[in-house]
């Protein structure tokens, strides 16, 4: 039995952040140190690279709003996920998911990752505003280079984020299927996501 775990819109929305994020990462990378200059090529050149960077970024940050407009509700802290973060070392170990706090839709781990990714995103929005030279050429150069700094290391964390959820994806074996089908196994969910299984299955059928 295969249980609706994303609708076709919410798909969608994922992989346009999938392929923003891309564009938007490797060019930004392109600017980040001269030994990946190269990357630049891939967007046509640096000056190319330059104009195209910002309005890729400022389309994955609104995608993602649309996609978290949906989503927060499901990621709110609990004391569940407090109690799943302190077992979280014997899950690594191989702790059976009777010995593990259950988790809802989402585990305290994505909801981590869900957090993260919203603050970094929105600090890479306003920081990229306040150095975006098209415009605004005039602006204080102290700002601005706080502005880059920020932005920079924003970046290195949404990149190291976004590593951990598709090595998490990859690992918990079934969970790709969610984003590339819309649906998991009804023994997937009981497994990994017991509260939202049985949530899900007293939901009356449409």
């Amino acid at each position: 039995m295969l249980l609706q775990r994303y609708r076709d819109s919410q798909r969608i929305n994922h992989w346009l952040i999938v392929l923003l994020f891309l564009c938007a990462g490797l060019s930004g990378l392109a600017f980040f140190h001269p030994s990946l200059y190269f990357l630049s090529h891939l967007f046509g050149g640096g000056p190319w690279a330059r104009i195209l960077h910002p309005y890729m970024g400022v389309l994955m940050v609104v995608a993602f709003a649309f996609l978290a407009a949906q989503m927060w509700r499901d990621n709110l802290w609990t004391d569940a996920d407090s109690q799943w973060m302190r077992q979280s070392k014997d899950m690594i170990s191989g702790a059976t998911k009777e010995d593990v706090q259950p988790a809802h839709k989402y585990n305290a781990g994505q909801k981590v990752v869900f957090w993260i990714m919203a603050v970094s995103l929105t600090i890479l929005f306003v920081t990229g505003f306040m150095f975006w030279h098209a415009w605004f050429p005039d602006g204080n150069i102290l700002m601005r280079r706080v502005a880059v700094v920020l932005h920079s290391a924003s970046a290195a964390i949404l990149i190291l984020t976004i590593i951990i959820h598709v090595y998490a994806a990859i690992w918990v074996k079934g969970s790709f299927r969610a984003m590339t089908r819309g649906t998991v196994t009804d023994t997937w969910a009981a497994h990994h996501h017991p509260l939202w299984h049985k949530a899900a299955k007293e939901r009356p059928r449409a």
